[in-house]
C-alpha cells in the first residue's frame, strides 16, 4: 500500500521507487501514531486540570454562565476518555474476527463526543434556567472573569494543536477532540463576555442568558459531530474524493491501456479503501492482466493524503454484460 505522503523520487527505476515507498510507509504510519498518542494524552491532562479550574471557579461565584462552561469541561474529560480508548484500539491490526481491523470505531468514537455535547448543553439551560427562577446571586464576579478568560486562551492552542495533529495524522478521533475543545473555547469566551456585561451594567440576567446562548452555540457543534458520524458508519461517499479518484483512474487506465467501470470507495476514518473493475480483451493473457492491475492497486494511492487500499477485479471486456444473470454495477464517481 503506498501513500502520497511518501517521498518519492520519479528519477528512480520503478522497481526501487515501490520499494521506498514500502519502507517508508511503516515508519511514517509509526510517526503518525506516535503523534497521535501524545496529542491525546496532552488533551485530557489538560481537561482534567481546566475541569477542576472551572469547578472552582463555579463554587467562588455561583455564575451560572461559568456552570456552564465547567459542565462542558467535564463532558469533554469523559468524552476524551472514550477518545483515547478509542485511538487505541483503532491502532490494532486486524485479526481472524475482525478482518478489517478496528478503524471504523472512530466514526463511533466522535458520534459518541458530539452526543455529550448535546448532553452537556441541555444540562446547561436547565440549570440556567433553574438559577434564573431560583434568584440570582453572583459573588467575586472579577476574579472568575479572569481564570475564565485564561481558560479560554489554552483551550485555543490546545483546540488548534489537536486539529491540526488530527488533520496531519488522519485520524477524526483527534479532530474530533480539537473541535470539542475550541468549541469549548468559544464557550469560555461567550462566558467572559456575559459577565463582563454583568460587571458593567450590574444587570445579574445577562449571566443565564449568556449561559442559555453558550449552551444553543455547542448543539450546533454536537451535530455536527453526530452528522459526521453518522455519514461514515453509512460509508458515505465524498464527491470530493470521488473527483480525485475518477481522475486519477483515467490517467493512470489510460497509461496503462485499460478500461474500467464499477468504481466503489469508503473510508475507515484512517484510510480509503477502493474497489474498481478492470476489463480486459479475450487476448490479453491472465498473468499480463494481472501484472496491470498490480499497478493499479500499487500507484492508484499515490494520489491521495489519506493512506489508500485498492482491490481490483479482473472482467472480460468482450461479453461482460451476458457473464452476469444480474444487473451489474457499473458506475464511476461523478
Amino acid at each position: 500500500m503506498l501513500s502520497a505522503d511518501c517521498a518519492i523520487d520519479h528519477s528512480l527505476p520503478p522497481v526501487l521507487l515501490l520499494y521506498n515507498a514500502r519502507v517508508e510507509a511503516p515508519d511514517r504510519l509509526e510517526r503518525e501514531r506516535r503523534d497521535q498518542r501524545l496529542a491525546i494524552r496532552v488533551s485530557l491532562m489538560f481537561g482534567v486540570v481546566m475541569m477542576v479550574g472551572k469547578l472552582a471557579a463555579y463554587l467562588l461565584t455561583g455564575s451560572a454562565a461559568i456552570f456552564s462552561d465547567a459542565a462542558e469541561s467535564v463532558v469533554h474529560v469523559v468524552a476524551v476518555s472514550f477518545a483515547a480508548f478509542s485511538l487505541w484500539l483503532s491502532s490494532r491490526p486486524a485479526n481472524d474476527r475482525f478482518l478489517y481491523g478496528y478503524e471504523r470505531i472512530t466514526f463511533f468514537s466522535a458520534g459518541f463526543e458530539g452526543a455529550m455535547i448535546v448532553l452537556a448543553a441541555v444540562a446547561i439551560i436547565y440549570a440556567a434556567i433553574h438559577k434564573w427562577l431560583a434568584g440570582l446571586r453572583l459573588e467575586h464576579l472579577g476574579m472568575g472573569t479572569l481564570f475564565v478568560l485564561a481558560a479560554a486562551v489554552i483551550n485555543a492552542g490546545l483546540g488548534w494543536y489537536l486539529v491540526r495533529t488530527g488533520r496531519r495524522t488522519h485520524s477524526l478521533i483527534l479532530e474530533a477532540d480539537g473541535k470539542h475543545v475550541l468549541t469549548d473555547s468559544w464557550t469560555s469566551f461567550g462566558v467572559v463576555g456575559g459577565l463582563c456585561l454583568v460587571l458593567v451594567t450590574g444587570w445579574k440576567p445577562f449571566d443565564p442568558l449568556c449561559a442559555i446562548a453558550v449552551a444553543l452555540n455547542i448543539v450546533w457543534s454536537g451535530g455536527h459531530l453526530i452528522w459526521r458520524s453518522a455519514t461514515g458508519l453509512l460509508d458515505y461517499s465524498d464527491p470530493e474524493v470521488g473527483r480525485k479518484l475518477r481522475q486519477r483512474l483515467d490517467e493512470l487506465c489510460a497509461e496503462l491501456g485499460v478500461q474500467y467501470h464499477g468504481v466503489r470507495f469508503r473510508t475507515t476514518g484512517n484510510r480509503l479503501l477502493v474497489e474498481v473493475h478492470l476489463l480486459f480483451g479475450h487476448e490479453t493473457p491472465v498473468g499480463d492482466a494481472h501484472r496491470i492491475a498490480t499497478q493499479v492497486e500499487e500507484r492508484l494511492p499515490e494520489g491521495f493524503e489519506i493512506p489508500a487500499e485498492v482491490i481490483t477485479h479482473l472482467e472480460s471486456l468482450e461479453d461482460h454484460a451476458s457473464v452476469h444473470r444480474a444487473e451489474h454495477y457499473t458506475g464511476r464517481p461523478l
